[in-house]
């Protein structure tokens, strides 16, 4: 597979003009093509003339996550370009990129998979000021392209985090992942013994606003804002009859998706402050009271051919209770036997 050569327009017009989405922008979000096609447009800037409508798809109004075919024509109203930042070895930046290549497990022209820390958020939100997605924009290429998020992780889930360099990379990995193409298998440390050892969780699940935040929770079909969700669980060792280690594969990619299943089947995760609720229980001497969950592998097309196929250490809390507990991580993973669904 090829990339396209076309090369987009990437300065500011100076009015009014019409482009045209080439194929490796084919399945891009509206913003992101904005951002890719324009580098020193704000994120505000771009949000404001899209929702005001300046900005037509084919004729038409659109949102910002709306999703773009090649060959499509985008109308491109004036823009307010920002001043070009510092050069790239402003202090900031360059810390930035030196952490992001201290956590990087593999990468190649088109593509990038970080080790993320527990504890970093995936995107900003109210109070996240720092996050992986804010540090990508210290590794521009030459041309001013920033690498993009492919997938997300919960700010406390350690691991595999999957980054696209490239336009084309990202419209061919969202498609994997749209496509349930990718494989993801997560290790956790949950309370008691599953039983069966092996099994399938099939919920649907609803966002609940509560006080202080808010939780995903069993909803029923039809009810507002429910997604179904699909999790396969596999028990590995056993410490006692108290804890137990499990790889858990997801078929669908929902929020706190694993988190919210495991707690369902009355397994709740170790450390878990929003769906650990056992009464009178007491976590083991030497064991940290953190969330013990780690996306710990990812498999996944690889957009020029081949497959990407990494694996995440244990994060420093959980390889301590590794340890304490007398678990090897080495052991056969059972869950490479669950089923693949589509």
């Amino acid at each position: 597979m090829t990339e396209l050569k076309e090369k987009p327009q990437t300065k500011p017009p100076g009015g009014v003009q019409t482009v045209t989405v080439t194929g490796d922008e084919d399945g891009m979000r509206l913003d992101r093509f904005f951002e890719g096609r324009f580098p020193g447009l704000s994120f505000s800037h771009i949000q404001r003339i899209i929702r005001k409508g300046e900005v037509r798809v084919n004729g038409k109004r659109a949102e910002p996550k709306d999703r773009l075919q090649s060959g499509q024509a985008i109308r491109i109203p004036p823009l307010k370009i920002d001043a070009p930042k510092p050069g790239p070895d402003a202090p900031v930046e360059q810390k930035d990129r030196t952490f992001l290549k201290s956590i990087t497990l593999y990468e190649d022209d088109d593509v990038l998979v970080l080790n993320k820390p527990m504890g970093l958020a995936v995107q900003g939100g109210s109070g996240t000021y720092k996050h992986v997605d804010g540090m990508l924009g210290s590794m521009r290429d030459k041309s001013g392209q920033r690498p993009r998020l492919v997938h997300r992780l919960d700010k406390d889930t350690a691991g595999c985090l999957l980054v696209a360099k490239t336009r084309f990379a990202a419209s061919a990995l969202a498609k994997n992942f749209r496509s349930r193409s990718a494989r993801k298998i997560y290790w956790a440390l949950v309370v008691g013994v599953p039983k069966p050892k092996q099994g399938r969780i099939s919920t649907f699940l609803a966002k609940e606003e509560r006080e202080e935040d808010s939780v995903m929770v069993i909803a029923k079909h039809g009810d507002e804002g429910a997604s179904h969700a699909v999790t396969y669980y596999a028990m590995v060792e056993t410490a006692g009859q108290k804890l137990t280690w499990v790889s858990l594969k997801p078929v669908t990619g929902r929020t706190h998706q694993l988190r919210a299943h495991m707690e369902h089947i009355g397994h709740p995760i170790i450390g878990d402050p929003k769906y650990f609720n056992k009464e009178n229980w007491e976590l083991p001497g030497g064991l940290q009271k953190k969330l013990h969950l780690v996306a710990r592998r990812i498999a996944i097309p690889h957009p020029r051919g081949g497959t990407i196929d990494v694996t995440a250490p244990l994060p420093p809390h959980m390889l301590q209770s590794w340890n304490l507990l007398g678990f090897d991580a080495k052991r056969y993973d059972p869950i490479l036997d669950a089923p693949e669904e589509e």
